[in-house]
């Protein structure tokens, strides 16, 4: 069911002229404040994983095209930014506190917001942007310090992407895997995928853990899933772990990167290294983020393919909006916010390929309007569109996997010390990947001590 989003322009400004102020941030623009100054609001973010001119751009034209027809004398633009996240953290940061770039809206990683918040660098959002409609674990990205600081825009979460024709090789039993998979029946389907490899195989499954922000979530993942209510701060920042709690941590971490079970480059993988990887056929396993399901089905068929949550505990990513201390239209760039993740643009930016924030984005009632279908996998129109859907044109997994993994998911710790922490936490288990790892107490001894050096009271 292939359909291009350049129909998602007209349709979206034939819904906002025709809607009412009903919440969903579809409807009417807002009076802009009285300070506003006419001009084009800039849209500071990272690459658009949908492609050039992808359904993010396509939503923000749609709103151009609104803001044309009422006369308004605003505009928006989108300014990629390049580089991995920690470079394009880097480069708003310095944007910001030099007042180097005018910047009017920025597309936070959820773990940044609480750094921009503290540091002044973005302002309080109105309350109802973050309303009862948000998946309740991305809603708590939203806020630091009581406040609405940013509107949840595109969510993530740790998948297990797996190889259904090397299982049904293997002469697996049940090829089509459930939610509810553990690490030692995935170890054990390793082993049985092993038993008869298809050419090309090298290891069981594949993962993000070099030297950068893919080895922190991993670990996170394995320190939660072995602790119970695992938490490494408090609600204000401040370090509450424990040696105990992180020996167990990384004991579970030291059993997940087994060398028997994981691929050996993963050690020096990022997103697209492991993609690749999984991609060659190196793995039968990956985990990954849901943007890679529309990449993967262009490679592979439903037949060859599925995806269920992550065993254990996954790690809750995405990108939020707020509004800079410094832009000159706060008001008018809060209501560009609302309309980029009212339901109608979530539903779009769910067809599309990323996470969805809301959770009528997954069930009925609402639709991207690019007419009655699913926008291309390929977001300029060109090639088939290959990925699984439903009858209602999502993506086939969304209300199944998707939504149970985000409502499940859990949060990397929420300190504006955000950057201290990771940095320390990624430097601080690499030992653990090397040739003579130490033990878990030892390591977890040296963790401790860094990690309270890191965030200090």
């Amino acid at each position: 069911m292939v359909r291009r989003l350049a129909a998602l322009l007209a349709l979206l400004l034939l819904a906002a002229c025709t809607g009412g102020g009903n919440g969903d941030g579809d409807g009417t623009p807002a009076a802009s404040a009285p300070a506003d100054v006419p001009g084009v609001i800039v849209v500071a973010s990272g690459r658009d994983v949908t492609g050039k001119n992808g359904v993010r751009q396509q939503l923000i034209d749609a709103w151009n095209l609104r803001e044309q027809r009422a006369g308004s004398h605003y505009r928006a633009r989108l300014v990629e930014l390049p580089g991995s996240a920690d470079e394009q953290r880097s480069q708003l940061l310095g944007a910001l506190q030099s007042r180097s770039a005018k910047y009017d809206v920025v597309n936070l990683d959820v773990t940044w917001v609480p750094e921009f918040a503290s540091a002044g660098l973005i302002g309080a959002l109105p309350e109802d942007l973050v309303d009862g409609d948000v998946i309740p674990s991305v809603a708590e990205t939203a806020r630091w310090d009581g406040k609405v600081y940013a509107a949840p825009f595109n969510s993530d979460v740790g998948l297990l992407y797996y190889r259904r024709d090397h299982l049904e090789r293997a002469n697996v039993e049940r090829p089509d895997l459930r939610p509810g998979l553990t690490w030692k029946e995935l170890r054990k389907l390793i082993d049985t995928v092993e038993g008869r490899p298809v050419p090309g195989y090298s290891q069981g499954w594949t993962t993000q853990l070099a030297a950068y922000e893919g080895r922190t979530v991993n670990a996170v993942e394995a320190f939660a899933s072995a602790v119970e209510d695992f938490a490494l701060v408090d609600e204000e920042g401040h370090y509450t772990g424990s040696v105990e709690e992180l020996t167990e941590g990384i004991a579970e971490l030291r059993r997940r990167t087994e060398t028997a079970y994981t691929l050996p480059d993963a050690v020096h993988s990022d997103e697209a290294a492991s993609l690749s990887d999984f991609a060659e056929g190196r793995t039968a396993f990956l985990r990954h983020w849901p943007y890679v399901y529309p990449a993967l089905h262009r490679t592979f068929t439903r037949e060859q393919l599925g995806v269920v949550p992550l065993p254990g505990r996954a790690v809750l990513g995405g990108q939020n909006l707020a509004v800079t201390r410094e832009s000159t239209r706060p008001g008018k760039a809060a209501e560009l916010i609302r309309f980029l993740t009212g339901r109608q643009s979530e539903r779009c930016l769910l067809d599309a390929g990323f996470a969805a924030t809301r959770v009528s984005a997954y069930g009925d009632g609402v639709r991207c309007p690019a007419a009655a279908g699913a926008p291309s996998a390929s977001p300029t129109g060109e090639g088939a569109d290959r990925v699984p859907r439903d009858d209602d044109g999502r993506p086939a997994y969304a209300r199944t996997i998707l939504l149970p993994a985000l409502r499940d998911a859990v949060h990397r710790p929420r300190t504006p010390l955000y950057g201290a922490f990771t940095q320390t936490f990624t430097a601080q288990l690499g030992p653990l990947l090397g040739d003579d790892p130490p033990g878990n107490e030892a390591l977890a001894a040296r963790l401790d001590e860094a990690l309270r050096r890191a965030l200090p009271d």
